[in-house]
């Protein structure tokens, strides 16, 4: 028998984090929840949505200011910086860094690992999004 429920897929934690973060990046500045539930197109619950912002919030991927009763969320971090946190809390689980590392590294591929060779050459760098302005949709929380 056919599942004929549509949209109904679960997504997992690390998609919907990348949803709302993408929204936040498209911004003009400090979004609320209530415009991240909009921009997804109402997709998600607003209490879901609130809860992502508080988890990306406590990873450092997020930052928050009092817009009224609410608040306006803006990104510390693109999906890039999202993703090398999750790697970093990967890594910093296991006891054997040098062995993860050392795997990581050799299931690289050519260009990948010419890549990561050229970044560790590099002094200094990194990536980021930033914010400002005023807050989207002030009030909708």
């Amino acid at each position: 028998m056919a599942d004929h429920r549509q949209g109904s897929r679960r997504r997992g934690q690390g998609e919907l984090e990348a949803l709302v973060l993408s929204a936040l990046a498209q911004a003009d500045g400090p979004a609320t929840a209530g415009w991240v539930q909009e921009r997804l197109g109402g997709d998600l619950a607003y209490t879901t949505v609130i809860t992502i912002l508080t988890r990306l919030l406590a990873k450092g991927a997020v930052t928050r200011e009092r817009a009224g009763r609410s608040f306006a969320w803006t990104p510390a971090s693109d999906q890039a910086g999202l993703a090398a946190h999750r790697m970093r809390r990967v890594l910093d689980a296991e006891s054997d860094r040098e062995a993860v590392l050392a795997s990581f590294v050799t299931g690289l591929g050519p260009d990948d690992e010419r890549l990561l060779r050229e970044l560790l050459g590099q002094t200094g760098g990194g990536a980021g999004s930033g914010g400002g302005g005023r807050p989207r949709g002030e009030g909708e929380d």
